[in-house]
C-alpha cells in the first residue's frame, strides 16, 4: 500500500504569482495523497487559499531579510521543515530567493534528495504549463511510479472557491455601498508601482495615462447606460482613483481600496459583468473567479501571463512584446473595441437589454 505524504510547495510571490501555483498544488495533492503545505511571504496566500481542498496548511515566512539568528518565526520555521517527511517543491524563479530557500533547508537539515527546484530559466511557455510540467517531476528520495501523476490531475487553469461566506460578505458591503443591482465593471488602473511617486509613472511599462481610463469610462457608459464602474486598488492607490473618479464626472463611479480585501475582491469579481485592468495580481484573481476580461500588457508577455479562467470566460489581451513593450502605446478606441467584442461574446443581447433597462 502507497504510503500517502504531504508535498510542500515553496515560492515567495506576489498575489498573479501566487494565484498561478493554484493548478500545482492540486497536481501534488492528486499524486501524493494528502493536501498540500504552502510556505510562501505574502500575507495573500492565506486569504487565496482559504477553503481550498489542495492547501492543508500556509506557512508565512515573515522578514524575509531579518537575519537567521534574530528571527525566533524562522526558528520555529526550520524546526517545522525539519518534521516534515514528505515531497518539497520550490517554485521560485528569482535567484535571490532561491539562494534563501535553500539556506533555511540547509539550517533544517533537510535531505536534498526531497527537493525539487524548478528551472529559473525564462521561457515563453504559459506560466501554468510550466509549474504542471515542474509538478510532473519526481524528488529522487521518493518512487515516481508509486505516485504517478494522471492526465486527469491537471488543471490548466487556476481556480479558487468562493464560498457562502464570501457572498454574504459581499453582499454585506454593497448594501453599506447602497450599490444596486445594476451591471458592475471593474477598473483596474494601478500595479505594484503605481505606489512609487507620480513622476515615476513615465518609467512604469504597465502605466497607462488617466486620461484614457476617463475616456473609456464615458465610452461604455455612454454605449451601457445602466453600467456601474468600481475603481479598484491599493490603498496607496486611492488619490490615484479618486482623481480619475473627479475627471470622469458622472454618477455611478465607485473607488474601493481600502475596503476590499481580497475574498472580498474574488467575489465581487464574480459577481461583476467584466473588468479592465493593466497586467496585475487583481487581473488573475478576476479571470480565476470567471470575470470576463481585458488586459494592458507592457514588457511582460502574454504567452506567459496570459490569464486563465477554470471557468471558460473571455479574455482578449492588448499589448504586449514583441510588437509592444509599454501600455501606453495602447489607444483608448483600441480598448473601447475590446469591450465591445467582450460583451458580445459574453453576454450578446442579455447585456444590451439589462443596460437599456
Amino acid at each position: 500500500m502507497i504510503t500517502p505524504l504531504t508535498p510542500l510547495l515553496v515560492r515567495f510571490g506576489r498575489m498573479g504569482d501566487m494565484v498561478l501555483q493554484a493548478p500545482l498544488l492540486h497536481l501534488l495533492h492528486r499524486r501524493y495523497g494528502h493536501p498540500c503545505t504552502l510556505l510562501s511571504a505574502g500575507s495573500w496566500s492565506r486569504a487565496l487559499y482559504a477553503g481550498s481542498e489542495d492547501v492543508a496548511a500556509i506557512w508565512q515566512l515573515r522578514g524575509r531579510h531579518t537575519p537567521f539568528i534574530l528571527s525566533p518565526q524562522r526558528w520555529l520555521l526550520a524546526r517545522a521543515l525539519r518534521r516534515h517527511t514528505g515531497p518539497i517543491y520550490v517554485s521560485e524563479d528569482v535567484e535571490k530567493q532561491r539562494r534563501r530557500i535553500r539556506a533555511l533547508l540547509a539550517r533544517a537539515g533537510v535531505d536534498g534528495e526531497r527537493c525539487m527546484f524548478i528551472d529559473p530559466a525564462a521561457s515563453d511557455v504559459h506560466w501554468v504549463d510550466r509549474l504542471l510540467e515542474f509538478g510532473m517531476l519526481t524528488p529522487p528520495a521518493f518512487d515516481a511510479a508509486a505516485y504517478a501523476w494522471h492526465e486527469a490531475d491537471l488543471q490548466r487553469a487556476p481556480h479558487l472557491p468562493i464560498d457562502a461566506a464570501d457572498h454574504r460578505d459581499l453582499d454585506a458591503w454593497l448594501r453599506s455601498r447602497e450599490i444596486d443591482a445594476a451591471p458592475l465593471v471593474l477598473i483596474q488602473p494601478g500595479n505594484n508601482r503605481t505606489n512609487r511617486r507620480r513622476g515615476s509613472r513615465q518609467s512604469d511599462s504597465k502605466a497607462w495615462p488617466l486620461e484614457r481610463w476617463i475616456a473609456v469610462i464615458h465610452a461604455i457608459r455612454a454605449q451601457h447606460p445602466a453600467m456601474r464602474f468600481i475603481l479598484c486598488g491599493g490603498a496607496s492607490e486611492t488619490a490615484m482613483l479618486g482623481e480619475i473618479r473627479q475627471r470622469c464626472a458622472i454618477d455611478r463611479v465607485d473607488v474601493a481600496t481600502r475596503d476590499l480585501p481580497l475574498r472580498r475582491l474574488l467575489a465581487l469579481a464574480e459577481r461583476s459583468h467584466g473588468m479592465i485592468a493593466v497586467d496585475t495580481g487583481p487581473a488573475h484573481l478576476a479571470a480565476a473567479a470567471g470575470c470576463p476580461l481585458i488586459v494592458l500588457y507592457g514588457a511582460e508577455s502574454p504567452a506567459r501571463w496570459d490569464r486563465r479562467s477554470a471557468h471558460g470566460s473571455e479574455v482578449i489581451n492588448l499589448g504586449g512584446p514583441p510588437q509592444r513593450t509599454r501600455v501606453d502605446e495602447i489607444s483608448a478606441d483600441e480598448v473601447i473595441s475590446a469591450w465591445q467584442r467582450l460583451c458580445a461574446k459574453s453576454y450578446g443581447k442579455e447585456l444590451t437589454a439589462a443596460s437599456a433597462a
